[in-house]
């Protein structure tokens, strides 16, 4: 079924079901070797699912669960193969939606739930887009309203002793390094050890193009001069509207422009233009998630995506 977080909707199945796991890569149309997050209910059901949970990941977990924060950490004994993609790891996350926690306590197990969307595309914020998106493959979808992050979850790898983040997400770096006392650097890319790290992902249908904040419009009318029907993402109204180009708004801080982001890249295919201009944010707090996301929509298109 699919449900919703405080991130994006999720499309959950039974963690230790392997035929279960099987069918959302199947309806998701993703690599098997991708791994997948495990939702718990609470802390407590930690120890059914890693080998180890140490000083340090107690210690983040104590803050941010339940909340936007994946712990990848040693894997148990217990946990599937396709869950994890036949890493030594598993991804652990405490959701912090109350629906997401009732379906859990309810279950008494595991979820595993990527998000709710066919493999590399826009994230789903509502239960609107998980229909649109999947219609009539999920068996159940439970409607939440709007998710309140609206990004998917920070992944911390905490399996050795030198933590890192392999995707920026709702917990900022800076709340992390406070946490840990230490400076934790980002490292996203490389052969996949989490969600989120290939080059293209959360994709819209249309091209996305990056440019700098104050060359929105002259890029634009570039690629409007080419026969490109464009639009222009911001969260700041050009001073003289361009001709020929449309403008569709993202809400003003980033913790409001994070809740927004994907509804605002599913208008631009919802409207028809092949092309959309934005530009990042500065890579700070929840900018460094925004700033990832718009990355990975703008990244080269592989052959494995659907």
């Amino acid at each position: 079924m699919a449900f919703p977080t405080e991130t994006v909707y999720g499309l959950g199945a039974d963690a230790s079901n392997e035929a279960a796991v099987r069918r959302i890569f199947e309806i998701k149309g993703r690599p098997e070797r991708h791994p997948l997050i495990v939702h718990l209910a609470d802390a407590n059901a930690v120890p059914a699912w890693a080998a180890e949970f140490t000083e340090p990941a107690h210690r983040v977990a104590a803050r941010f669960w339940p909340g936007p924060l994946t712990l990848i950490v040693k894997r148990g004994a217990r946990v599937l193969d396709i869950v994890t993609g036949g890493q030594p790891t598993v991804g652990l996350r405490v959701p912090g939606h109350p629906v997401a926690l009732a379906l859990l306590r309810a279950f008494g197990g595991g979820i595993a739930a990527p998000s709710a969307n066919r493999f590399g595309k826009v994230s789903p914020t509502t239960a609107q887009h998980v229909y649109d998106d999947l219609g009539t493959a999920v068996d159940l979808v439970l409607d939440g309203g709007p998710c309140a992050v609206g990004i998917e979850s920070t992944i911390l790898d905490l399996s050795s002793a030198e933590p890192s983040i392999l995707r920026p997400g709702g917990v900022s770096r800076e709340d992390i390094e406070q946490t840990l006392g230490r400076v934790v650097p980002v490292k996203v890319g490389g052969s996949v050890r989490a969600p989120g790290q290939m080059e293209s992902h959360y994709a819209p249908k249309a091209k996305v193009v990056l440019a700098k904040a104050d060359d929105l419009v002259r890029e634009g009318d570039r690629l409007r001069a080419k026969g490109k029907k464009v639009a222009i993402l911001t969260n700041v109204m050009p001073p003289e509207p361009p001709i020929g180009i449309e403008t569709i708004l993202l809400p003003v801080g980033l913790a409001e422009m994070a809740r927004g982001l994907y509804e605002a890249l599913r208008e631009v295919d919802r409207r028809g233009f092949d092309t959309v201009v934005v530009s990042v944010p500065p890579s700070v707090g929840l900018g460094l998630a925004v700033a990832d996301r718009l990355e990975k929509a703008a990244g080269p298109k592989t052959a494995e995506e659907p």
